[in-house]
């Protein structure tokens, strides 16, 4: 690298140009959920049961728009807003309307926006936690709508060293503008905001610098960032894909199908997700084609205006010469399904399997010997294609790994793989042993370079902290959602409680565990449990009444039913439970629930008109 040590800085060049930025529009559904996803990590799912339960409540209007466009009444609000907080000022010459760029808009609603012909400010709404937030941004937004031009200074320098030459980009920010209420986020996390000033030093052509450090770096091309849930509704939207209403459905069921993990706010493709793409693009290559749905939709709003109908539409969709239904007779005995179950690495000595019980890998190890051998793995079920490289290849594919011997039990400790991610295991696991000590590793512990010691730590969970005044015992532990509390009733009755950020499962003593016991039980949404029925015979998950936004509701699974507001809860049982859940799960449009009510052990269902 050439080194500049003796050479003369100057400022050979300098370039100002003036610059304006105007405000986007008011939100329609789709770009709230983008912003909404960016500034406040919300998915589209979470954004629009906020937004729904906002416009129940009277705070917004109707949240599925796709139209950009203010009612009269709005943009006078949102003028008076400005004016009386920012000053005359800062409001746009006269009022602005924008255009739809999206695809197939409808137009049927007006944009995103407080209700009523006077905004109310976020301080003046009570609202709370994501409620509050998501309410701020759509108040910010459209308030900025209406604002003036922020005006900027673009500033360029180059500066010469030698026969070398460095540029140096800047801005400053002449008048904030829209920026005073609202700047739009991106996709891009590292890009700055526009409100963010970059300054530099008052610098004039012709002068020499005086250097007082400096510093090298090396820049190396990233490959494309993944798909945030924002860059994916925005595709979406381009494409012509869906209705503003269904992209929270969409990538909901992308996520609850097993086709993507979310982590760090990014959607990463799983291994189901390759398997099932490589089988479509082959034998149905037009049906996953990025048009498909979006002439579906241009069809679709041709039958709603009556322009075309619907019965020879899906005759031929499915009946027709290229249709639906000859395309699967042509391919029926041609798809071999264990084929498509394999995922294939050019850099990785392995394939993939994918099964019902999740993903495993096949490859080959060297064994004592020195021979080569076959040999299988059980991969994480969170670990993504684009995680996997050859060293975690390597370490399953090689089976446990001996870490050393227990002092105390002269067992051996190692290190294992399973579904659920890296453990560590006391003894070797016979079948003719009892079931060995266990301890799964938490995400900050690598397996390349864990030690003895640290096993040994985490297999001294759980942890007897004591007795607890009302009975029973309690203990420290770890499992699969983190570090825990719990009290051991009796040998049929126990209570769980997650412990605090500020907690250390290794460290924590009864007289904590005893404040955190004697806290509210919160679900894992936050709400907090009134009751705690466990998990029936008949069911594969816990049934929880918790105590929600909108009044108190049993939980089991991904299951929610609402209890009458005089339910005496004292006397609810698991019998009650149980017949609630069940009668959702018949009805799923809950045209039952809705006439069922519960009150001291009694249920009362009004008949069917």
């Amino acid at each position: 690298m050439k080194t500049f040590s003796s050479e003369d800085w100057l400022v050979s060049k300098i370039e100002k140009k003036p610059s304006t930025r105007k405000p986007v529009p008011p939100f329609t559904t789709s770009t709230l959920q983008q912003e909404a996803n960016r500034k406040l990590r919300l998915s589209a799912r979470e954004t629009m049961r906020c937004a729904q339960g906002l416009y129940e409540r009277g705070f917004i209007t109707y949240m599925r728009t796709d139209s950009v466009n203010l009612s009269e009444q709005a943009t006078r609000a949102a003028r008076e807003c400005v004016s009386s907080m920012y000053g005359k000022e800062y409001l746009s010459n006269s009022p602005r309307q924008f255009n739809s760029t999206a695809r197939n808009a409808q137009e049927a609603h007006e944009a995103i926006r407080p209700a009523g012909e006077v905004f109310k400010t976020p301080k003046e709404t009570n609202l709370t936690g994501r409620d509050l937030s998501l309410y701020d941004l759509i108040w910010k937004r459209t308030v900025a709508s209406q604002m003036a031009e922020a005006r900027l200074t673009m500033i360029n320098t180059e500066i010469s060293v030698g026969d070398g030459l460095f540029k140096s980009s800047g801005k400053s920010i002449d008048f904030a503008g829209f920026f005073r209420a609202y700047v739009e986020g991106s996709d891009d996390p590292s890009s700055s905001l526009e409100q963010q000033e970059i300054i530099l030093p008052n610098l004039t052509t012709g002068t020499f610098l005086e250097v007082t450090n400096k510093e090298s770096t090396f820049h190396e091309t990233k490959p494309p960032a993944r798909y945030t849930e924002a860059a994916l509704v925005k595709v979406l939207e381009k494409e012509g894909i869906g209705r503003p209403s269904t992209y929270a459905s969409i990538i909901g069921t992308i996520v609850d199908r097993g086709y993507a993990n979310i982590s760090s706010n990014t959607l990463a493709p799983t291994f189901t997700a390759f398997a099932v793409t490589a089988l479509l693009e082959e034998h149905f290559p037009d049906l996953v084609d990025t048009t498909f749905t979006a002439k579906m939709e241009s069809s679709l709003d041709e039958i709603s205006s009556g322009n075309l109908e619907w019965l020879p539409y899906l005759e031929t969709f499915y009946k027709g010469k290229n249709g639906l239904e000859v395309k699967v007779q042509k391919t029926e005995g041609d798809i071999d399904g264990k084929a498509y179950r394999q995922v294939d690495f050019e850099d990785l000595p392995c394939v993939v399997r994918i099964g019902s019980n999740g993903p495993w890998l096949e490859g080959t190890k060297i064994d004592e010997s020195g021979n080569e051998i076959q040999a299988k793995g059980n991969l994480p079920m969170d670990i993504t294609p684009g995680d996997l490289d050859i060293k975690q290849v390597d370490q399953i594919l090689s089976g446990p790994s001996d870490l050393g011997t227990d002092p105390k039990t002269g067992e051996k400790v190692f290190l294992r793989f399973g579904p659920y991610g890296p453990y560590v295991q006391l003894g070797n696991n016979d079948q003719d042993q009892a079931k060995p000590r266990r301890a799964s590793l938490p995400k900050e512990l690598k397996t390349d370079n864990l030690t003895l010691d640290e096993a040994l730590v985490l297999l001294s969970l759980p942890r007897l902290l004591g007795v607890h005044p009302e009975g029973g015992v309690v203990e420290a532990d770890r499992g699969r959602f983190g570090p825990y509390i719990k009290w051991i009733k009796n040998e049929n009755e126990s209570e769980n409680r997650s412990l605090k950020k500020e907690d250390d499962v290794f460290t924590v003593d009864i007289k904590r565990a005893l404040e955190i016991l004697a806290m509210p039980k919160m679900g894992r949404g936050g709400q907090e449990v009134l009751k705690d029925f466990g998990k029936p015979k008949e069911f594969k998950e816990k049934i929880q009444i918790l105590n929600g936004r909108y009044g108190v509701y049993l939980k089991c699974g991904k299951t929610n039913v609402s209890i009458a507001k005089d339910t005496d809860l004292e006397k609810f049982s698991i019998d009650d439970a149980v017949f609630l859940i069940e009668e959702k799960l018949k009805n799923k449009k809950g045209s039952i629930l809705k006439k069922t009510k519960i009150s001291n052990k009694k249920t009362t269902r009004k008949k069917k008109s």
